[in-house]
């Protein structure tokens, strides 16, 4: 028998998870599992239930949305021994588990969790801490840990908000230097994003092209304060269109990107807030996690 902790949160997703509960467990009772059942009780507690499971558990299974899966990826980070990690989705977007081909039934993702094959993805260690799939700072990201469901839509209403902005001096700008790939870059940035996802947003494509999930690379996106209405709509077309070829966006692939900023500036982890810092070393550990697809 296999011993799985399932470590679920009852509240994602208009706690969808309430009405087949019983049916998730018994498909893994029925491919040969013992389940121990952790309903998390409040932000955090996924993080230490699975960094501190003492049990001789073979597998760890979540079920949540992002920010659960966030959480049991950093305590699994934590742990000496690491185990693989099923992930039954129930949040509102998914990014992740659609980049991953995680079905979106949640009985069938039980089923993948605990009878599918293992894949090692990378995983994002930003400063003291670690991401599944996407860090960002600047404009939209503000409501990310206040509204999840502002977060889930971000890029779907970027184009919105920066088209009614009615001056350019509304929108919040960030002056950083970053460093990656033997480059050094000083600009005002008013939206950055690090990725490993095939979207964000539940937007496809959002996050450039050839995007694999184990290649030791982030997907970097960083756009630029517009100084006029003509760079404001370039934005607008390359959000829009997913136009990529405008000297207004930086888009780059690496594998270590650095920050530094004279004002701390406040971050999102994979719609969580990550705090506010002044200098960021985001790094990409690859292949660092199994996940079971």
């Amino acid at each position: 028998m296999k011993k799985v902790l399932f470590v679920f949160n009852p509240h994602s997703g208009k706690a969808q998870i309430k009405n087949c509960l019983l049916e998730i467990v018994d498909t893994m009772v029925k491919a040969d599992c013992e389940v121990t059942i952790y309903p998390t009780q409040s932000q955090g507690d996924a993080v230490h239930m699975v960094e501190e499971a003492s049990g001789d558990y073979d597998i760890v299974v979540c079920s949540g949305g992002d920010g659960t899966l966030d959480e049991a990826v950093t305590g699994m980070m934590h742990r000496e021994k690491q185990l693989p990690l099923g992930y039954i989705p129930a949040g509102s977007t998914n990014d992740f588990a659609t980049s991953l081909g995680i079905p979106r039934d949640m009985v069938q993702a039980a089923k993948t969790a605990v009878t599918g094959t293992g894949f090692r993805c990378d995983i994002g260690a930003f400063n003291e801490d670690y991401f599944v799939y996407v860090a960002a700072f600047g404009l939209f990201t503000e409501v990310s840990y206040k509204t999840s469901q502002e977060w889930k839509n971000m890029l779907g209403h970027a184009a919105y908000i920066l088209e009614g902005a009615k001056r350019l001096h509304d929108i919040p700008s960030f002056l950083m230097q970053v460093e990656y790939n033997n480059k050094r870059v000083q600009d005002e940035f008013i939206f950055g994003m690090i990725s490993n996802s095939t979207s964000v947003g539940g937007f496809k494509g959002m996050t450039g092209k050839d995007v694999l999930l184990d290649d030791g690379v982030f997907e970097v996106t960083l756009i630029k304060k517009p100084r006029n209405p003509i760079e404001l709509n370039e934005i607008i077309a390359s959000l829009i269109n997913l136009v990529d070829d405008t000297d207004m966006v930086y888009s780059f692939k690496t594998s270590e990107v650095k920050f530094m900023a004279r004002n701390p500036i406040a971050w999102t982890l994979d719609g969580e807030f990550g705090g506010e810092h002044t200098e960021v070393v985001v790094r990409n550990i690859c292949k660092a996690i199994e996940i079971m697809t």
